[in-house]
Formats: C-alpha cells, sequence, structure tokens
C-alpha cells in the first residue's frame, strides 16, 4: 500500500495542467482510496536492456505487475526471479513459453524481442489466449503487422503497440492543445531522430533480426510523431538516403534517411532518422495560430516543450510505468489513450516505413 501512495502523490502532480482523459491514471488521482480492481499480471519476454527498464519501470504500476519472464538465457531468468521475486512456475525459455496457456497467473506477455522475431512470437503467444504487447516496430514490414493483428483478432486477444509516447503527460498535453484548435491549423511538422550506434556486431545491425537500420529504430518516433502532432495520416512520401560506411551498415541497413511527407490538409513533414549523428530528439511543429516545439521529444525523459503560451508545466514521470498502467486500464476498462497504442496503429507506422524505404530506393514519390 505504501508504494500506492507515493504513486497517488506522483500522479496528482502530473495531472496539473493536464485535461481530465490525457492519461488513463487521472482515473485515480481523485481518490485516496487504495486502487481494488483487477491488475494486469505480466511476463516479459526478452530480458534485455530495455527489458529491464520497462520491469523497474512497473515496480511503481498501480494497475500492472511483473510476474513471469520468458528468456533464452538462463542466467537472465535466475537473476529476475531472485531481484523481482518471480516464482519458478512463471519462467519460460522460446522453446517451452506455449505452456502459458495453462497459466493463470499470466494476463499478458510483453514481446521486447529483435524486430524479426515479433511476427512469430506474437501469434504464438495469441494462441495461449494471452493478451500481447509489443515493442515498436511491432514488425518489419506491414504485411506482417497485419497478420499480427489479424492473429491476435482470431485469437480474441488484444495486441497493444509500446508507444509510451502516447501516454506521456507533455505530449498529451500538446495533442490536447491541437485538438482544442490552439495552434490553429496544423502547417508544418519537422522531426529529427537519430545518434550515433555503437556495436556494429549488436541485432539493430542485422538485416534478418532488425528488418533495417535507423529507420526501425528510431526513425519511427518521427514518424509517429508527425501523425499526432499534425492529427492525421500522411498520402505521399519522398525520401533519400546517405550512407558513410557501408561496411559498419550494409546491405538493408539504412544509417541517414531523409524524408518528406503530405497531408490531406495541406500540412507536410521533413524528417531525418540517422545512426550517425548525436543531439538529434526534436518535434517542431507549427500552425496559424501558433507552434510546439519538443526537445528532447522522445527520450526517455524527462521532456521538455514549450508552445507560443509558454512552457509545458507538467512534471516527468517515468514513461513505461503511465504506458503499462494506461494499457492495463485500456484492457480492463476499455479506458482509450488519445492517441491508439493497437495494433492497427502499429500497422499505420509499418505501412509509412515501408514507403519510405520504397521511396529511397527509387527516388520517386510514392503514393499512400
Amino acid at each position: 500500500m505504501g508504494s500506492r501512495r507515493k504513486f497517488l502523490e506522483k500522479v496528482s502532480l502530473t495531472t496539473v495542467g493536464l485535461p481530465l482523459l490525457s492519461t488513463p491514471l487521472n482515473l485515480f488521482a481523485t481518490s485516496c482510496e487504495p486502487y481494488e480492481g483487477p491488475i494486469l499480471k505480466v511476463a516479459i519476454m526478452g530480458l534485455g536492456s530495455y527489458g529491464t527498464r520497462v520491469a523497474e519501470a512497473m515496480q511503481t504500476c498501480t494497475r500492472a505487475k511483473l510476474v513471469g519472464v520468458i528468456s533464452g538465457t538462463p542466467s537472465k531468468i535466475e537473476k529476475w526471479k531472485e531481484k523481482y521475486n518471480i516464482p519458478e512456475k512463471n519462467c519460460y525459455n522460446y522453446e517451452n513459453y506455449d505452456a502459458i496457456k495453462d497459466n493463470p497467473d499470466i494476463d499478458a506477455v510483453y514481446i521486447i524481442t529483435p524486430n524479426g522475431l515479433h511476427k512469430e512470437q506474437t501469434l504464438k503467444v495469441a494462441k495461449t489466449g494471452k493478451h500481447v504487447i509489443c515493442e515498436k516496430p511491432m514488425g518489419i514490414n506491414a504485411a506482417e503487422g497485419q497478420a499480427m493483428v489479424d492473429g491476435c483478432k482470431a485469437a480474441n486477444v488484444k495486441l497493444l503497440i509500446g508507444y509510451r509516447m502516447h501516454f506521456e503527460p507533455k505530449t498529451m498535453a500538446a495533442i490536447k492543445m491541437r485538438q482544442d484548435g490552439e495552434f490553429g491549423q496544423p502547417k508544418f511538422f519537422q522531426g529529427q531522430s537519430g545518434f550515433t550506434i555503437g556495436d556494429p556486431t549488436q541485432w539493430r545491425l542485422n538485416k534478418e533480426l532488425s528488418g533495417g537500420g535507423a529507420m526501425m529504430d528510431i526513425g519511427i518516433y518521427s514518424i509517429n510523431g508527425a501523425r499526432y502532432m499534425l492529427g492525421e495520416d500522411p498520402i505521399w512520401i519522398t525520401a533519400q538516403e546517405t550512407k558513410t560506411d557501408p561496411v559498419k551498415f550494409k546491405e538493408g541497413i539504412d544509417e541517414t534517411i531523409q524524408f518528406q511527407m503530405g497531408f490531406p490538409s495541406g500540412a507536410v513533414a521533413n524528417c531525418l532518422s540517422t545512426y550517425a549523428m548525436n543531439n538529434l530528439d526534436r518535434f517542431y511543429m507549427t500552425g496559424s495560430d501558433g507552434f510546439v516545439e519538443m526537445q528532447p521529444s522522445t527520450g526517455y525523459g524527462p521532456i521538455e516543450g514549450r508552445t507560443h503560451k509558454g512552457p509545458l508545466p507538467q512534471p516527468h514521470v517515468t514513461h513505461q510505468t503511465l504506458q503499462m498502467d494506461g494499457m492495463a486500464a485500456l484492457i480492463y476498462d476499455g479506458v482509450q489513450p488519445i492517441v491508439p497504442v493497437d495494433g492497427e496503429e502499429g500497422v499505420k507506422d509499418m505501412k509509412i516505413i515501408d514507403a519510405i524505404f520504397l521511396a529511397a530506393k527509387t527516388g520517386k514519390k510514392v503514393e499512400l
């Protein structure tokens, strides 16, 4: 109960200046009573650095709890069992995790493995009757993403994508301002997403496992950001690829891509995705009556934002904590975030990525 009280104190600060439904966590901010509703019991598949980040964030969740692990590394399983008090019966490897179908202690599996494994693992988890949370990108192309959506629908389970920014308070405040017309008609978006990647042997630089390079890993933030900041989906794409190190960035692994998107309203976006430059984490959107700038815009936090009306004041709360509590509220109460986090949302981004790769390869405008 002590962690619950600390959580409520955080939420009371977070909700200052935010609309009531900017995040599902506001459902609890008006009550001092301990939460007594259903808890989303989650097993994490993939115990790497981001899986660890999610596990740590879940320690302060109110509606979601880490209860199981799936890993191909026995030593990691043993470490997590001890650290997070996970029972042996909730521990699985990549050969036997279909046995979770008989484990009532697990409600959902959060897949945090290389992109190329997402489709197979999602479909296998769905067949067990457990909900699926899949880290983005949801697959290596739109066809895989659609197969995942179809498979989860056939199994009557939820498929949610790890869009943590769809729960981040400053981001939600900016989107609400746009929805309320405070920027006027959105006209232009600029997204800069990138960093200098290190170890050349890592899976992110392996085409089979990653499906691509920087675009899959970091460029997807500018794609998704353009869509939620402008409030519409693009209808055409142009793109240009630059590769300065073909040894590190082999065929099929993009180093740097600049891409442009056109939207039905006439708004345009100009974005950069790269694995070769640092200090790139910025969104800027201008409309007929105002602007919003986020920098950092998608890092783990704190996010910083300002508009023509001044700084966005919402305090930082760990993104993955908000995400997992928000997803529990979605699954159990049907509370939808301002921007969707379902499989269909993931497929939209994958279609755009497919178009960007095609445009960069052909040098032609690709219609969507």
